[in-house]
């Protein structure tokens, strides 16, 4: 039972960062109906800013406002530079202009700060909790990736529910041409839209690190897992991508725990294509009629 109980805990750990992925890569669709491959080079890119902001001296916290603000930077210019010229285009010349930038990201850090991972201290301690003298694998510092992730859900439903902003940012996504109609500034809503995701994926970058260490090609796994979690929970939900992210970091953690852990991959690949064969559009998506 305790280990049931610890791989629970670890899997909703491990969940949380996979839902933070998530969450920017459903930002960013659903603000700009863009699957976004490049999100993991571009939180690589944020998180070795940070890891530069340590290494010379700072605090956990002015590394985590850099990456940030950096993220919030390098996403509008992603989209003014990169993404809009292809935006009126076929979608695959999206997929192939993000995945173009993704390479070009790891390349780039490779030359800056090299292929050698290096280690990213947490804001707080690893160590585990104890409840009745059992040591839970469950720490402070995990309790605080979960809340900074349920923190990001909850704000990011109100902007898109709640707000005007968030409403000129789906109609600027859905009915581009309705939109410019209407007096919203569709190219600033699109910009902003990729800049918020930069933002969220820069935290998942900090968030992730102490685990996976910062190198080019670290984050690779996190975009994988990210993306499955995004589709299961549906790609216009940030609860879904929370609940997505929760739901495969739970199943990867018993398969680990239980099977083995050269099992993760093919178990997350399961559990996408069990969702799939269920539910198309992932658990949270808004039914949509059948045209005839």
């Amino acid at each position: 039972m305790v280990r049931f109980l610890n791989l629970t805990l670890a899997g909703i750990t491990s969940g949380a960062v996979f839902a933070a992925v998530a969450l920017a890569l459903v930002l960013i669709w659903r603000s700009t109906r863009v699957v976004n491959f490049a999100q993991g080079g571009m939180l690589m890119f944020t998180t070795f800013l940070a890891w530069s902001v340590i290494d010379a001296g700072g605090s956990y916290w002015l590394a985590l406002g850099a990456a940030l603000a950096s993220g919030l930077v390098l996403g509008a210019v992603v989209e003014r530079v990169v993404v809009r010229p292809v935006e009126d285009k076929p979608p695959l010349n999206a997929v192939i202009v993000t995945l173009g930038l993704l390479v070009l990201l790891q390349a780039a850090a490779g030359m800056i700060w090299g292929d050698t991972p290096h280690s990213y201290p947490p804001a707080f301690t690893i160590r585990g909790l104890s409840a009745g003298g059992t040591r839970l694998l469950l720490s402070p510092f995990d309790l605080f990736v979960i809340g900074a992730v349920a923190a990001v859900m909850v704000l990011l439903t109100l902007l898109f529910v709640r707000t005007d902003l968030g409403l000129r940012l789906r109609a600027s996504a859905f009915a581009p041409e309705i939109a410019r109609l209407q007096g919203v500034r569709v190219g600033r809503m699109l910009t902003l839209g990729w800049a918020l995701a930069a933002l969220v994926g820069s935290l998942a970058g900090v968030l992730i690190a102490p685990s996976v260490f910062v190198g080019p090609a670290q984050f690779d796994a996190m975009l994988v897992f990210g993306f499955t979690a995004a589709v299961i929970g549906g790609l216009d939900s940030p609860a879904g991508a929370v609940t997505g992210g929760l739901l495969l970091g739970c199943a990867l953690s018993y398969v680990s725990g239980y099977l083995g852990s050269e099992l993760v991959a093919l178990g997350a690949l399961a559990a996408l294509i069990t969702v799939l064969m269920i539910r198309p559009n992932g658990l949270f998506a808004a039914s949509t009629g059948r045209r005839v």
